[in-house]
């Protein structure tokens, strides 16, 4: 899908490749094993279907930046092949050249498996004419309402919201994060492989369509 001079696609679960003149994956797992070298990886948690590591290691090249949580970095640190690494936490940015990205908290209200002081993330990349918000492994979190001071009046705001239940919001939840948040464009995640199936896509774009809210569901690349 390509909404101004930005590509944004569906890998499968919480995984997605956003290009311009960068190439920029968000917890890339069991993609194609010939997909493009990445410029940027950002993982939100350290959970093998978030930081998987036969993934990354496809797809890393001599400078490649990796944003990852502190409880990621043991991981990563076993490549052979020069990387960048950037611990974040939540409620950081980080500014390279034109391109923005800035660290969300996500997280579980009661469920243990998220817990909110492990400060796990969300992203938002704020490039050309488009910022692209990448909710992470979450409930419907408070922290959400404070979307709004990311919003620029020159750029699109699309939602990538998990739907699939149990570890993060649903369907019916993901629909009223979106109804705060208001984006321009709406796009479901977080199923189709562990958790959560088709129907509960279908369900979250019906609601969304019916609040006035414009959801797509995209394509698996």
């Amino acid at each position: 899908m390509k909404i101004g001079e930005i590509e944004i696609k569906w890998l499968g679960h919480s995984g997605f490749l956003i290009k311009n003149h960068h190439v920029i994956y968000i917890d890339p797992f069991n993609i194609k094993e010939d997909s493009e070298k990445a410029d940027f990886i950002l993982l939100t948690h350290s959970h093998y279907d978030h930081c998987s590591i036969a993934d990354i290691k496809n797809i890393i090249k001599d400078g490649t930046k990796i944003l990852l949580t502190a409880d990621s970095q043991s991981k990563i640190t076993r490549f052979q092949i020069p990387i960048n690494i950037h611990i974040i936490e939540p409620n950081k940015e980080l500014t390279f050249g034109e391109l923005k990205i800035s660290t969300v908290p996500a997280y579980n209200l009661d469920n243990p498996a998220h817990p909110k002081e492990e400060g796990w993330v969300g992203y938002i990349i704020k490039m050309n004419d488009v910022s692209v918000y990448h909710a992470g492994d979450t409930d419907f979190i408070p922290e959400m309402q404070k979307l709004t001071g990311h919003r620029q009046p020159d750029k699109k705001f699309i939602a990538l919201l998990p739907i699939g239940g149990r570890f993060t919001m649903n369907a019916e939840e993901a629909v009223e994060a979106a109804k705060l948040i208001k984006p321009f464009l709406a796009i479901p995640m977080h199923y189709g492989s562990i958790i959560g199936s088709n129907e509960d896509a279908e369900e979250f774009a019906r609601l969304c369509k019916k609040e006035g809210i414009d959801a797509m569901i995209l394509e698996k690349s």
